[in-house]
């Protein structure tokens, strides 16, 4: 089995934590996002994970290393490939064909998800899903009585159906999904300037493929600010039976409210912590009060009440303001 992971946006909607780090490499309670979708894949899988494909932009050899890291981590081989121009979700998937052959899982990056199903890999596809009250922003599937997809349908502007794609898909012929990305390519065939991934599960549609409808439990986005800080609340709740705190952080004259992550070597003095804060390594808490936050590696931050808020690594903040959004290497007093 494979995974193929398309990652080479921009994140634009997450800036300024982006303007210095991909959007899947931010890190939720300590593990970047990318390291958890490929954890949670991998649990749902019948089969070992043998080779995981990044699709990214130019992001630099640490971020590589990273994430041929992130493939070790679960026994598998990580390879980089490199999508230059944004063309589409079937453009990127397709610049990673040398590894499309074979039972294959397609996973765009900004995405987390709680299931309990395992993954039955005789199918010809499986498409995840998760129902949404307002499907008008989504793309989204019909179903028949047997969970079998009979269409696709693009931000639908009236109810044809509440099951929104999540953006995780299983092939069991990779080799065929590359054909019919490629014969869009060959044919131009673009839908606002984009070549869509739609199009290609459509073709093989008709040509007999059968895709299923499996669905999550809990869909969780990282699109934006607001939505990360909500994943990292629900991803602590998930493992709030594991040991979140290391032992070499120092906890003194505190209290803190679990569940919480903290990192190696953070220190917290004179404060209140939690519930839902995740902090990073060697960073430093004093006299404040955080509940519902992300806080980086490497950070020092004083005299704050802070909730719903995100501040990147390396920053110096030190002031009053209850919500904030500070990217990387920020000193603000």
């Amino acid at each position: 089995m494979k995974i193929i992971i398309p990652m080479a946006g921009m994140g634009k909607r997450m800036r300024p934590h982006t303007l210095t780090i991909p959007k899947p490499l931010i890190r939720i309670a300590g593990k970047p996002i990318v390291q958890r979708l490929v954890e949670d894949i991998a649990k749902v899988c019948n089969e070992k994970i043998d080779e995981i494909a990044f699709i990214i932009g130019d992001f630099g050899r640490e971020t590589e290393e990273m994430l041929i890291s992130i493939a070790d981590g679960i026994g598998a081989t990580g390879k980089i490939f490199y999508q230059d121009v944004p063309m589409g979700t079937a453009h990127a998937i397709l610049c990673a064909e040398r590894s499309l052959n074979g039972k294959i899982i397609v996973a765009f990056a900004d995405t987390l998800f709680k299931a309990d199903f395992t993954l039955d890999e005789s199918r010809d596809g499986i498409i995840w899903v998760h129902k949404v009250k307002d499907p008008s922003s989504f793309g989204v599937v019909k179903t028949n009585k047997d969970e079998v997809i009979t269409d696709f349908i693009e931000k639908p502007k009236t109810h044809i159906s509440d099951l929104a794609i999540i953006g995780i898909y299983y092939f069991k012929d990779g080799q065929n999904l590359k054909n019919e990305l490629q014969y869009l390519i060959d044919q131009n065939l673009q839908k606002n300037g984009e070549f869509q991934l739609t199009d290609a599960l459509e073709n093989m549609k008709k040509k007999g493929a059968s895709f299923y409808a499996c669905k999550v439990n809990e869909w969780l986005d990282c699109g934006n600010k607001n939505a990360t800080v909500y994943t990292n609340m629900r991803i602590l709740e998930f493992h709030k039976k594991e040991k979140l705190i290391d032992d070499t952080a120092i906890i003194e004259n505190s209290i803190i409210i679990h569940p919480c992550f903290l990192g190696a070597n953070v220190k917290i003095t004179n404060s209140i912590i939690g519930p839902h804060v995740s902090i990073g390594e060697n960073t430093i808490i004093d006299y404040s009060v955080i509940t519902d936050s992300i806080i980086q590696s490497n950070t020092k931050i004083s005299c704050v009440n802070l909730d719903n808020s995100i501040i990147g690594n390396y920053v110096e903040y030190f002031g009053s303001k209850k919500e904030v959004s500070i990217g990387d290497y920020t000193v603000l007093s």
